[in-house]
């Protein structure tokens, strides 16, 4: 499985990447998705709602199972990718390309776990 080391990572399996102009991009993670299995439905937040650190924002069906992706940090929705509605195999396939949802928030990713540290927890 794969783990970008530019990214950072929630116990929770979503990945965080911090975009040049601020704001935050946020999806799930490989380990997430082999977890869940094929995708078949994902249910993502509309822009301009407001989230508080983790809230559940998005739902994520699979043939397996059923699950939840939560918002890291508080801030507001400005961006949802309809591409992963419309496919949600598209999460499976490339789930570092395929992000859930944008977001606006100053908040620190300080304390957020490095690709390395996500590996130990989930004992890759």
């Amino acid at each position: 499985m794969n783990y970008p080391a530019n990214l950072k990572y929630t116990e929770s399996h979503e990945w965080i990447r911090r975009e040049a102009d601020g704001t935050l991009t946020i999806g799930i993670t490989d380990h997430a998705q082999d977890a869940l299995g094929d995708l078949v439905f994902i249910e993502l937040p509309h822009p301009g709602k407001v989230v508080a650190a983790g809230d559940a924002c998005v739902v994520l069906e699979s043939v397996k199972a059923a699950s939840d992706a939560y918002a890291p940090v508080a801030g507001e929705v400005i961006a949802a990718n309809q591409a992963v509605a419309d496919s949600p195999e598209l999460l499976n396939k490339s789930p570092y390309e395929s992000w859930l949802f944008k977001m606006r928030s100053d908040a620190s990713l300080d304390g957020f776990m490095d690709a390395a540290a996500y590996q130990a927890s989930i004992g890759a």
